[in-house]
């Protein structure tokens, strides 16, 4: 099998389709990162300062072209989800593999970008089946880690039907800033 940063793998059900960012993304990922609703669900821990709150075209295309780089540069992988009913982007994931010295080592982080619209439970259960399986062999891990803040009461009912556990456990950023409020499922 290839690296997942030499071939993107691509993966569908009959509503939703996953693939790999593309600039012609812009304006359908505009109406995710500028909804005011969805922007507090997302996870910037580590990121720098960036909140993921973007309201204008550059913004939105200066965030996709640092997504590819970091492709490139296999920091991440950043897939949009297609609502494939409509032929619309309705979110993204971002995964990729962690080593630390803290609890979440050897961990495919993933992050769920999501239209606030989308942000239900069985809409979150069916995107996360796309991958999850999947990113134990893509990203060598034994565990996947995700965030889910007390306000996504829909994100945490679909995290645990999926078999994710919470943890009181910390991550531990580049700065050793703790963040919490991470859900994980192992192997």
């Amino acid at each position: 099998m290839d690296s997942v940063y030499v071939t993107c793998p691509q993966f569908e059900d009959k509503r939703f389709k996953l693939r790999f960012i593309s600039i012609d993304d812009c304006d359908d990922l505009l109406k995710v990162y500028s909804d005011k609703k969805a922007v507090p669900l997302f996870n910037s821990d580590n990121c720098g300062g960036d909140d993921f709150y973007y309201n204008t075209r550059e913004r939105m295309k200066q965030a996709l072209d640092y997504w590819k780089l970091e492709y490139e540069q296999k920091g991440f992988v950043r897939w949009s989800i297609v609502d494939k009913k409509y032929n619309v982007l309705i979110g993204t994931i971002e995964l990729f593999h962690r080593d630390s010295k803290d609890y979440f080592n050897n961990c495919g982080l993933l992050r769920l970008d999501l239209r606030s619209d989308y942000e239900i439970k069985d809409n979150i259960i069916d995107i996360l089946k796309l991958i999850i399986d999947k990113t134990y062999p893509l990203f060598g891990c034994d565990m996947i880690a995700t965030k889910a803040f007390s306000i996504g009461s829909e994100r945490i009912i679909a995290l645990k039907e999926l078999g994710f556990i919470p943890t009181e456990e910390k991550l531990v950023g580049h700065d050793g800033t703790e963040y919490s409020s991470y859900y994980f499922k192992k192997r």
